[in-house]
């Protein structure tokens, strides 16, 4: 139905805006003024909404075909990383926010529609609500970690080998361009539904232990 891809639609900004704010928010606490500064401290979608990667890219999936429901990314936050001696640690922990944050919302989305099923059975519709949301953010967390710009575990793979900022800035702008290849390998999608399955298993079940 329409009306499901518009609300999965809506789903995929709310969660991609949590996962930018987490990383702003880590950003700040680390004492990086540049996220603040651009308004980037906030889970207002306008502020985090990218034209490509949270607009055209999911709204082609939702209403195309894709083998692994949806993928998508809002748009970076910039970062200034003011300490040198804490430079490489503050780059992994702002990377990670993003990509866990994910890991939380379905977490706690698990607890609390667990908790409520267990006095007050859910309907149809509302178990179809919690199964977009885990599902949706268990591919963003999936999703986020490949390493290929303009995802987060671009950032991490470039700390792993030491990458110098010009190779990587040379690398970014073949990055989309990678990603589109990528998402139309059969292998891939292969890969991503396992792993979307295997965590959607975890959390499934922690929903049926919390309701029994």
């Amino acid at each position: 139905m329409d009306e499901d891809k518009i609300i999965l639609f809506i789903l995929l900004i709310c969660s991609i805006s949590v996962h930018e704010w987490a990383h702003a928010w880590v950003a700040d606490k680390l004492g990086d003024p540049l996220p603040r500064q651009q308004k980037r401290v906030t889970l207002d979608p306008r502020s985090h909404i990218d034209p490509i990667g949270t607009l055209l890219i999911p709204l082609i999936m939702i209403f195309g075909s894709a083998g692994f429901s949806i993928i998508g990314w809002g748009k970076p936050v910039q970062i200034s990383l003011p300490n040198p001696k804490t430079r490489k640690r503050d780059d992994i922990l702002i990377t990670l926010a993003g990509p866990f944050s994910n890991l939380a919302i379905a977490l706690i989305c698990t607890i609390f529609f667990g908790m409520i099923h267990k006095f007050y059975p859910l309907g149809e519709s509302i178990l179809l609500l919690y199964y977009q949301i885990v599902t949706l953010n268990a591919v963003l967390f999936l999703f986020n970690l490949i390493p290929i710009p303009p995802l987060d575990g671009s950032h991490l793979l470039k700390n792993a080998i030491r990458m110098r900022e010009e190779t990587f800035l040379k690398f970014s702008k073949y990055g989309f361009l990678l990603l589109i290849v990528l998402v139309n390998i059969q292998p891939f999608q292969l890969a991503m539904s396992s792993g979307i399955n295997q965590l959607n298993s975890i959390f499934f079940g922690i929903f049926s232990l919390l309701h029994s």
